[in-house]
């Protein structure tokens, strides 16, 4: 019966985790939605803007604090270890939601590209920001980043086992082709408001930040990314630096 009650805790917070993803497309781009990141401001601008910026860090400090080594060890002595990436996805998801629910737009506008052709350009880097992002995470292994894998393995009876490092496809041109797909993603507005502006600019620090705090720990627990760090390019491609990655000896094993 624990092995059942933990898997369904496992899909339900996967289910919440892509919706609140899903979402967060549509409330971004400002379609489908009955709240957008854009939307008609209802507090004063000052008020507006302390809760939008508590968000902002709130999500930051959440996603980054029960991603690092030493809050799993502690989180873990609460929830079954097999648990803990459903965990952390389940309140990544509640922390977008909180996103949606009380999110204030300020008003204002920084820009807007009227050019129908242009602006048609513009959401179609924002769709290739979303197919980036998505994309990377099976290039890795989906089910294990969004905590499935773990939970379906001791569904079985079967010892979770560390994914081993790798460099598949994008992952051989830049290190981190996720973050790249939510940058693109996050810039991508014909139309950028103050507020989406202030969204886009504490989005892009926190991910410069997030970056760092990953690759401290993916090189403590991966001996070999310290030299992937030296040899790929972050978050944008160089074409030399790529072709001598997948040439290498280390890359055709």
């Amino acid at each position: 019966m624990r092995r059942i009650l933990i898997f369904a805790y496992g899909l339900l917070a996967y289910a919440i985790g892509m919706a609140s993803l899903l979402y967060l497309a549509g409330w971004i781009a400002g379609v489908g939605v009955p709240r957008p990141l854009d939307g008609a401001p209802s507090l004063p601008w000052g008020q507006a803007l302390a809760i939008d910026l508590g968000l902002l860090t709130l999500f930051a400090v959440q996603h980054s604090g029960m991603a690092r080594p030493a809050f799993k060890r502690r989180w873990t002595r609460i929830v079954p270890a097999v648990a803990e990436r459903s965990t952390f996805v389940l309140f990544s998801g509640l922390a977008l939601i909180g996103f949606f629910v009380f999110w204030q737009p300020i008003g204002g506008s920084v820009w807007s590209v009227e050019t129908p052709a242009l602006r048609a350009l513009i959401w179609g880097l924002y769709g290739l920001g979303w197919g980036i992002l998505v994309g990377s995470t099976f290039l890795l292994n989906h089910f294990d980043l969004f905590g499935l894998r773990q939970v379906w393995l001791q569904l079985r009876g079967r010892s979770y086992t560390a994914l081993e490092f790798d460099m598949p496809l994008l992952y051989r041109y830049l290190r981190h082709p996720l973050y790249l797909g939510m940058l693109i993603l996050l810039w991508s507005a014909p139309t950028m408001s103050l507020i989406h502006l202030i969204f886009a600019l504490g989005a892009s620090a926190y991910i410069l930040v997030a970056i760092q705090l990953e690759e401290r720990d993916l090189a403590s627990a991966h001996p070999e990314y310290t030299d992937y760090r030296r040899r790929v390019p972050m978050l944008i491609p160089r074409r030399r630096r790529a072709e001598r990655i997948a040439e290498s000896p280390a890359a055709a094993d």
